[in-house]
């Protein structure tokens, strides 16, 4: 039988920094993080994101010194997200070649090879409804139709040079299309980071703002999934592996820390998880009114992340994490 107490004394590791740091078991780095990045097309420089404090949108110079300033700091990765200056109702936009995505991967390559660039690969940003893919007359989006809008858009960014791409859109059978599109056009090497279990959450409301992609009517409940459902992440996941994914993500992340936890030790995958920007903002905004102390909080918060099973964290904290950690 194990020692009971007194002679099993639990606190003796506790006892100094250097001993907690010796046995602890979840650790969070620089390395194990991703900064997303809003890039308008058009705009010189940056603009803040009145929903989202600290946040900016930025011109592609101006992404370019922010991907060099997360590097700096030790995060390898950034993934970008395009505004485009014109929409329309198939999203024609996202697999514009010259368009705000492709412009700024191939910046931040240029200027910096080194560093990790994902990119978001959806329509919502694109179309002037503001859903995830191309509609039919009746309104309702049409998820096959949507697949080859999908690919179309994978293989431009893979074009200018992403390292990765990352569907979003919640399409049924998409990692597949967007599969056999990039290894079809000589992409075979390219992986994909599928957001595998993304609810329809309550809590992206500033993103839609930051990326302008606010549906003009209806929601998403019918593509995203529901947030009383784990089994059925799991069958998502699985899925999107079949299909051909190389890393998998649940979004949000500290509302689905039980599904974070479910899905690594089900799949053993190379794991992300999305810190999205309305958890993002009640961190600001409890730290702002003196409710919290943001620095503890925050590194709280990604550590329960990473101990559920993500293996790397999005998050709009990215920088200020990698410099709290050094």
């Amino acid at each position: 039988m194990p020692a009971a107490f007194p002679a099993l004394r639990l606190r003796r590791l506790r006892r100094t920094g250097a001993l907690r740091d010796l046995v602890r078991e979840t650790t969070l780095q620089p390395s194990d993080l991703i900064l997303p990045i809003f890039v308008e097309e058009g705009l010189e420089g940056r603009s803040p994101i009145a929903s989202m404090p600290g946040v900016d949108r930025h011109g592609i110079a101006s992404a370019v010194e922010e991907a060099a300033s997360a590097l700096a700091l030790g995060v390898p990765a950034v993934i970008l997200f395009g505004i485009p200056a014109e929409k329309d109702a198939d999203g024609t936009g996202a697999w514009d070649d010259e368009g705000a995505v492709q412009l700024a991967t191939r910046a931040i390559k240029a200027a910096h090879p080194d560093m990790v660039v994902l990119t978001d690969v959806c329509l919502c940003e694109y179309t002037d409804h503001g859903h995830c893919g191309r509609l039919t007359p009746e309104g309702v989006v049409d998820n096959d139709a949507s697949l080859e809008l999908l690919a179309r858009t994978a293989i431009s960014h893979a074009r200018a040079g992403a390292d990765a791409v990352a569907p979003s859109d919640m399409m049924d059978g998409r990692v597949g299309a967007i599969r056999s599109a990039l290894d079809a056009e000589g992409f075979s090497d390219t992986p994909i980071v599928a957001y595998s279990a993304k609810y329809a959450s309550a809590f992206y409301g500033p993103f839609r703002e930051a990326a302008g992609s606010t549906p003009s009517f209806g929601d998403r409940k019918s593509y995203q999934m529901d947030p009383g459902n784990a089994d059925e992440a799991l069958r998502e996941v699985a899925l999107d592996v079949e299909e051909g994914a190389d890393m998998v993500m649940v979004k949000p992340a500290v509302p689905y820390l039980d599904v974070l936890w479910r899905v690594k030790e089900t799949t053993r995958m190379p794991l992300v998880a999305y810190h999205v920007g309305g958890e993002y903002v009640m961190l600001k905004a409890a730290a702002a009114t003196g409710h919290l102390d943001e620095r503890t909080a925050v590194l709280e918060t990604l550590t329960s992340i990473r101990r559920a099973g993500a293996d790397v964290i999005i998050t709009y904290y990215a920088k200020d994490a990698a410099q709290w950690l050094q």
